[in-house]
């Protein structure tokens, strides 16, 4: 029986030091899956431009006009201080790929239009820098072959984001954990031939 208890313990004790590890090396800083894990309310996101799942009009793309797409959400919690929108490609070669980072998102607002400036403050919120190294939206642009998926991520906050416009992924990520109430999703495909 004791010995059952000692491996149990050393079990969880392994199990939290490779989560710590997970969250301080460069990749699980960048790593917005692990913000979410646990976090139970979901509410919903929408686009007009395409359906959770589909493929991603190439207006939107680095193949077209390289725009935001429209989005619009509801049922968020009551209590909501701010959203913060993560886009992101988790099918990226090198790991998880930022293409837009757009935080403190008033609490009344609950749709985006498309063509959101390309500067840090918006009336929408600030906008950090994407892994292109740029301010703003950057569409998707995948290598040639098979589709990847491109997560519009939402998240609502409890606090208001306490950063400057321009920041990086790691910042927001640091500074949000702790204060995700709800979040909501939704998918788009895009691939280049």
């Amino acid at each position: 029986m004791r010995r059952g208890l000692i491996v149990i313990l050393t079990s969880l004790v392994i199990a939290s030091a490779i989560g710590l590890y997970l969250m301080t090396t460069h990749q699980g800083a960048r790593n917005v899956e692990l913000i979410i894990r646990g976090v139970q309310v979901r509410f919903t996101l929408t686009s007009n431009a395409f359906d959770n799942g589909t493929y991603i009009p190439k207006k939107y793309t680095c193949d077209g006009e390289n725009i935001s797409p429209p989005l619009k959400w509801y049922g968020a919690p009551k209590g909501v201080v701010s959203y913060v929108l993560i886009v992101y490609d988790p099918d990226a070669p090198r790991g998880i790929f930022y293409h837009w980072l757009l935080y403190n998102i008033p609490a009344n607002i609950t749709s985006l239009p498309e063509n959101i400036m390309k500067k840090g403050n918006t009336p929408y919120g600030l906008q950090g820098m994407n892994d292109f190294g740029k301010i703003g939206y950057g569409g998707p642009c995948p290598p040639p072959g098979k589709a990847h998926r491109y997560v519009f991520l939402l998240l609502a906050l409890d606090t208001k984001v306490n950063l400057g416009s321009g920041a990086s992924i790691e910042d927001l990520l640091r500074s949000i954990r702790g204060h995700v109430m709800a979040y909501a999703k939704l998918v788009g495909l895009y691939k280049r031939s």
